[in-house]
């Protein structure tokens, strides 16, 4: 890994990708949704702080883990912006998060213990599909093979028209 002298307190974009190990163009992609940020110099070149490699480590380690970018976004906005984040505050923002992820998972938990009973047919009808079908919801609704679309009212006949039949 490059190593980039105390004293330089701005990374380009590529010292930046070559310390954080993210693509320039996923730099770019996270500047582009206030996950970092950077001023331009006079030649309209890109100059970050050196937090920014921190804030980029934290994004990538939360979205492995998969936050949403737009919460990763909400808890950077609570970080100071003069200061390199600290052990605490990654600390603060990271439990802020544990409960999510607990139920995540749960939730893949309860996905890969019910994936044999999932035939994966199609038919969401089955009270047994709790993958595709949580408690038959779909079956209470309709029967058949897969599930019909129901049309709005498109103001030329008024109201809806029953599947496999063509308006007049």
């Amino acid at each position: 890994m490059p190593q980039i002298p105390e004293k330089i307190h701005e990374l380009t974009v590529g010292q930046l990708s070559a310390r954080s190990g993210a693509a320039v163009s996923a730099l770019h992609f996270y500047e582009s949704k206030g996950l970092i940020s950077s001023r331009r110099t006079s030649g309209n070149q890109r100059r970050y702080q050196r937090d920014a490699l921190r804030r980029v480590a934290f994004v990538r380690a939360a979205q492995r883990v998969g936050i949403p970018l737009a919460t990763i976004r909400e808890a950077l906005a609570e970080l100071p912006e003069e200061r390199t984040p600290t052990h605490e505050d990654w600390a603060r923002l990271s439990q802020a998060w544990r409960s999510e992820l607990d139920e995540r998972i749960k939730q893949l938990n309860r996905l890969r213990d019910h994936l044999t009973d999932c035939i994966g047919c199609g038919c969401l009808s089955l009270d047994t599909c709790v993958l595709s079908n949580p408690d038959d919801v779909f079956g209470e609704r309709r029967s058949g093979s897969r599930l019909l679309v129901e049309r709005a009212p498109t103001g030329r006949g008024g109201g809806k028209r029953e599947p496999g039949k063509k308006e007049a």
